[in-house]
């Protein structure tokens, strides 16, 4: 296998799809589903690249971003962010996300980012 994605995102649709489109680009690939399932993954391991939804059922990614950044173990992870409902300068005045995707998002543009961000 090839580099390691976590991807964060609620809408179990978009997950899979994600998983499946990154798994077929040879990467590793974890999902998780709401904030709470993300911050207990498996010995806390650290992927070469975070993409995190902005609204979740239990918390919000823009708060997650902003704690992966600020730890020592992953701040140096690039991080991108999706969303249907936030911006660019939403993304960069409340994290430091690496990158912003809007929803619904061209497959081809998603592999783009992730491969310019890793």
């Amino acid at each position: 296998m090839g580099k390691k994605i976590s991807i964060l995102e609620d809408d179990q649709g978009i997950r899979e799809i994600v998983e499946l489109i990154f798994s077929q680009e040879d990467y590793e690939v974890t999902g998780f589903a709401n904030v709470n399932e993300f911050m207990s993954r498996k010995g806390n391991a650290v992927p070469d690249l975070f993409l995190l939804d902005v609204m979740l059922p239990d918390g919000n990614g823009l708060n997650v971003c902003e704690m992966l950044k600020s730890e020592e173990a992953t701040s140096n992870v690039p991080v991108l962010m999706m969303s249907a409902h936030a911006d660019l300068l939403t993304m960069k005045s409340q994290c430091k996300a690496d990158g912003f995707i809007a929803k619904p998002f061209d497959i081809d543009h998603l592999i783009d980012m992730v491969k310019k961000a890793i």
